[in-house]
């Protein structure tokens, strides 16, 4: 289990926080307003705990080079809007006219800087050592008392805003973040039984790392492959796929192919009981779902989403689960005939007795689309940093904020430090 210190091992009245947060929305191409405002909300349990405390927020939008890579400033006013206070912003991250403005903060002011990878430091600093001695974070770090990491989202990511002030200032969990921590260890580590992981989109080498430490570690009970980690499962299983379908996977797997098919072969040697392939899947023939049982293979047009007799078995083996771990799409949810594999799962997790985790990315956008995050044990805010944490691999924020309590001499051991 992750052990963090989080805002209740700590004082902020009166402190100047700097809050690291993950508030990168869909923007409208044209008039960048938010179409989704989330993320944002998300945030507002950590805001509330800091009333008493000069709270500096750090944030992005998008990266440099996409279209939706603009300033903080609209996010700022959200912000404002959905707390109903003021929340002022500076077209600066750590110059002069950032410095003024935190400089003039009082105790219970909001000042969000501006996008933090407008920042070449930030973009660009690639050795983690060096991170903590960049104008960036030397600057800011300065200038306050304390780092509290809310970006679960970016939990994934080692860059100077998320793992550059580790040493030089206590480092704690903010609601969010110690939330997500919490729910996830809880299905990780006490999963009610039978867990299943039900593992699909086109993240497929991301999906087989996870499904190998689910399965090699205890943790799920069975695997229930959709999308393209079914198609590359059934494959390696003997089922011919048809080499469109092939070649695309090819295609997404890239440099990874390799790695990819021999860790899945192996999963299939060491845990073949307990995958539980698809019986059928719908193909795509001239624009038309039609479904194709596995004794029909091989079938030369994509296969664009699991059979009906492969949902119904996955929907009743999701509603008789203890725990249930998705991540991802069955399909090309997208097409409204190639929809049904994702809606029916996620319909199931939500009248489930059992707790349903929800990947983040698509899956927690789809959820929230659907009306069903409250039905659902929990939703993560976080794609890639999801799928790491729950794949074994370590996260940098998270590796940074248990490396922060060392640093100050606190001991984690015994401290209220579990998230």
């Amino acid at each position: 289990m992750a052990k963090v210190l989080t805002l209740d091992d700590v004082n902020v009245d009166g402190k100047t926080v700097l809050l690291r947060v993950d508030i990168n929305s869909p923007l409208d191409p044209a008039t960048k307003a938010f179409l989704d405002d989330t993320r944002i909300r998300a945030i507002l349990p950590t805001i509330q705990r800091l009333v008493r405390a000069k709270v500096i927020i750090l944030a992005h939008q998008s990266r440099p080079g996409k279209d939706d890579f603009t300033s903080t400033l609209g996010h700022a006013r959200e912000l404002g809007r959905l707390l109903g206070r003021q929340v002022k912003w500076v077209d600066d991250i750590h110059g002069p006219k950032a410095m003024k403005a935190i400089e003039a903060l009082e105790p219970g002011h909001l000042l969000m800087l501006n996008n933090v990878r407008m920042d070449e430091e930030e973009t660009s600093v690639k050795d983690v050592a060096a991170m903590a001695e960049t104008r960036f974070v030397q600057r800011l770090a300065s200038v306050a008392d304390l780092f509290v990491n809310d970006a679960f989202a970016c939990a994934h990511r080692a860059t100077p805003s998320i793992i550059g002030f580790t040493g030089l200032l206590p480092c704690v969990a903010g609601e969010l973040m110690g939330n997500e921590i919490r729910k996830l260890d809880h299905a990780l580590e006490t999963p009610e039984r039978p867990c299943l992981a039900v593992l699909g989109g086109v993240k497929v080498d991301d999906s087989i790392q996870v499904a190998d430490n689910m399965l090699r570690n205890g943790i799920a009970d069975a695997l229930w492959p959709t999308g393209g980690v079914a198609n590359l499962l059934l494959d390696l299983a003997g089922y011919d796929i048809g080499e469109p379908n092939r070649a695309f996977l090819k295609k997404e797997l890239d440099k990874n192919w390799a790695v990819t098919i021999k860790k899945a072969k192996t999963l299939i040697e060491d845990y073949g009981s307990k995958i539980h392939l698809p019986v059928d899947l719908a193909a795509n023939i001239e624009g038309n779902r039609v479904d194709i049982p596995l004794s029909d293979f091989p079938i030369e047009a994509p296969f664009w989403d699991i059979g009906i007799t492969s949902v119904f078995h996955l929907s009743a083996a999701i509603r008789s689960a203890g725990t249930i771990i998705l991540n991802g799409p069955s399909g090309v949810f997208e097409n409204p005939d190639f929809a049904l594999g994702t809606i029916e799962m996620l319909n199931a997790c939500a009248e489930s007795d059992g707790y349903a985790v929800m990947g983040g990315g698509h899956t927690a956008t789809l959820v929230a689309q659907r009306g069903l995050a409250d039905k659902m044990g929990h939703v993560s805010t976080g794609g890639g940093a999801c799928l790491d944490y729950i794949a074994g691999r370590p996260l940098p924020a998270v590796v940074s904020l248990e490396q922060s309590a060392v640093a100050f001499g606190i001991d984690i051991s015994t401290a209220e430090t579990e998230a």
